[in-house]
């Protein structure tokens, strides 16, 4: 290849590769939203709270320490900054912890743990010929293994970044006042008196959007795999990294919309 079309054509195949990415997106999710209705049947909800478990469930712990530590540090740089101002001190946490930390530090962790065996489950089904077995068998792959986990791991993402908010929080506040920076029951009184219901529905939708991002991603790759089993890894790895660069361009977007 003429090494002087190389960049034109490397940025071409960023370009349709990002369109072909962002149609099937729109696909995967009008597909999930039109049988939502599949989510009652009885197999087809057994998938859904295996993913919700692996998802939500069995990362709380990973999630509880990650919290801890994040709300620790949050809080004594704050109070290293501002000494015992109370009030300053909860507007700056809600500032850090609600707006910013929860919901991404929540995406990176669920991306870490489920986008990356999400899209290899599905890539490995599809090579050994699981998914036209179902078809064969009549039952439909997009309600039975897609739509499960959609909604599996956009609720999970939901829940452990409202943990997540509140373990930092909690725990910041606690070492505070165990060190004597700060009186831990005034302290959280001062939080929840300086919250308002604007950033808790800003968190949750980028909690939502964010859960959105990675199921879809995850099963967009995981199906789309062709050849071997080598193309396993790189469904993965894919997946992953689609998904960080994804949820960090939402969450600066969301956050210069509402917040800037």
């Amino acid at each position: 290849m003429n090494p002087t079309l190389s960049i034109p054509v490397r940025i071409g195949r960023a370009v349709l590769g990002t369109t072909e990415y962002w149609k099937a997106f729109y696909e995967l999710l009008s597909y999930a939203v039109r049988h939502l209705g599949a989510l009652a049947r009885p197999p087809v909800r057994l998938v859904l709270q295996k993913q919700i478990y692996f998802t939500g469930i069995e990362a709380l712990g990973a999630v509880t320490v990650i919290a801890a530590l994040s709300g620790i540090v949050v809080t004594t740089q704050i109070t290293s900054l501002v000494g015992q101002n109370i009030a300053l001190t909860a507007q700056i946490m809600l500032w850090v912890v609600v707006r910013e930390l929860g919901p991404l530090l929540s995406a990176i962790v669920i991306i870490a743990r489920s986008s990356s065996a999400t899209a290899s489950e599905l890539a490995s089904m599809k090579i050994r010929g699981e998914i036209d077995s179902l078809k064969r068998m009549g039952i439909a792959p997009g309600d039975y293994l897609v739509l499960p986990r959609i909604a599996g791991i956009t609720l999970s993402v939901i829940a452990v970044t409202f943990y997540f908010q509140m373990i930092a929080i909690l725990m910041g506040y606690a070492f505070a006042s165990m060190l004597g920076y700060l009186p831990f029951i005034k302290s959280v009184a001062g939080v929840l008196s300086t919250l308002s219901m604007g950033e808790v529905l800003v968190s949750m939708l980028k909690a939502l959007v964010f859960g959105l991002v990675i199921s879809i991603t995850s099963c967009y790759y995981g199906l789309r795999v062709t050849g071997s089993v080598t193309a396993v890894p790189r469904a993965a790895t894919g997946a992953v990294m689609r998904n960080l660069l994804t949820v960090f361009l939402l969450d600066g977007i969301i956050t210069y919309a509402f917040f800037v």
